[in-house]
């Protein structure tokens, strides 16, 4: 068994990993921590999240950054689901000794400093880790993922979206000319558990944010290879996102040529499925998959995409897992989909 903690383990993202976690068959959750100050501090996840009451009977630890260096030395598997600024002040105390490192963080996303520091409203300093950092991509960076000691497990849009677009830009099918359109819209658990007038659940209504300014929009960017629209829309439901996307495909392609981009990407990944209707949220809310679905019109040249995951699992916990699961020598999506 392989020895694992979580810091950041009060929110929904770190709840949903604990019981992955929990229940996966190679890994053992040790500890549970949460900041020094945080008010959940010495309380019992089972009472903060009641779908793992007497299913996971640990506290959440209050860590001291005095206890890193020992705890990155006990561990085999470290999990940071903490703000990005926090992972970036923490990393050179962890990562580099016996445990891997899964971030879930934005804080080593992005290489290009300057970027991140506009996005991101801070400096990366960690220039050694940044540089290591694997982009946790865990359906494309596989042989990357299974050397890394630091693993940036990517957002939840970029997963959705970048999942849709790699195989069709990976085989030259997009025109250059166009950029890819991406409309996504997210559950309000992708703002966190931090109560917050703007995600209350009564002041939600279906609404675009972050318009040609959102964070996640360069992370797409980047690791597709071609520059993107990407709209944000905050949706009045719990979790999800629906992402639906439109690409000028290149002139004479056929839409036999785009399945076969898909059918050659993600045929033997059981992750990933590959739908004969458009998929919806509800398809893979409380589970690992993606769910991609599309049409293309081949007299204008247009291609719309369908892409579905549940923000917190496929867009956070479960794609960690399914990266802790290559770093260790398994099939990536092992103890996910039984």
């Amino acid at each position: 068994m392989f020895k694992t903690c979580i810091i950041g383990a009060s929110g929904y993202t770190g709840a949903e990993l604990a019981l992955l976690l929990q229940q996966h068959s190679q890994f053992e959750l040790a500890a549970l921590y949460v900041s020094e100050n945080s008010s959940d501090a010495h309380k019992n996840i089972g009472d903060l999240h009641g779908f793992l009451y007497e299913q996971i009977n640990l506290p959440l630890l209050p860590l001291q950054e005095s206890d890193m260096l020992a705890l990155a030395e006990q561990m085999d598997a470290i999990f940071l689901a903490t703000p990005h600024e926090a992972s970036h002040e923490w990393m050179d105390k962890l990562a580099g000794k016996k445990a891997i490192i899964f971030d879930l963080s934005g804080a080593f996303r992005l290489k290009d400093k300057n970027v991140f520091a506009q996005y991101y409203g801070f400096e990366n300093t960690q220039d050694s880790w940044l540089n290591q950092a694997v982009y946790g991509l865990a359906d494309w960076h596989q042989e990357q993922i299974k050397q890394a000691a630091l693993v940036a497990v990517p957002g939840c849009y970029p997963t959705a979206s970048l999942t849709a677009l790699k195989p069709l830009f990976n085989a030259g099918l997009l025109d250059q000319q166009h950029r890819p359109i991406i409309n996504a819209i997210s559950g309000v658990s992708g703002a966190g558990r931090k109560a917050a007038l703007n995600s209350s659940f009564n002041e939600v209504s279906l609404q675009a944010y972050g318009v040609l300014g959102h964070r996640h929009q360069p992370e797409i960017a980047t690791h597709l290879g071609t520059e993107v629209i990407f709209t944000p829309h905050l949706g009045n439901f719990k979790r999800g996102i629906l992402a639906t996307i439109t690409i000028k495909i290149q002139a004479g392609i056929s839409a036999e040529q785009i399945s076969q981009a898909y059918q050659q990407a993600y045929a033997s990944n059981p992750i990933v499925r590959l739908r004969n209707s458009w998929p919806k949220i509800d398809d893979v809310a409380k589970t690992p998959f993606c769910d991609l679905f599309w049409k293309f019109d081949r007299q204008s040249g247009y291609l719309v995409i369908t892409s579905a995951i549940d923000n917190l699992l496929k867009g956070a916990a479960s794609q960690a897992v399914q990266c802790a699961n290559l770093r260790f020598g398994f099939d990536s999506h092992f103890d996910l989909v039984k």
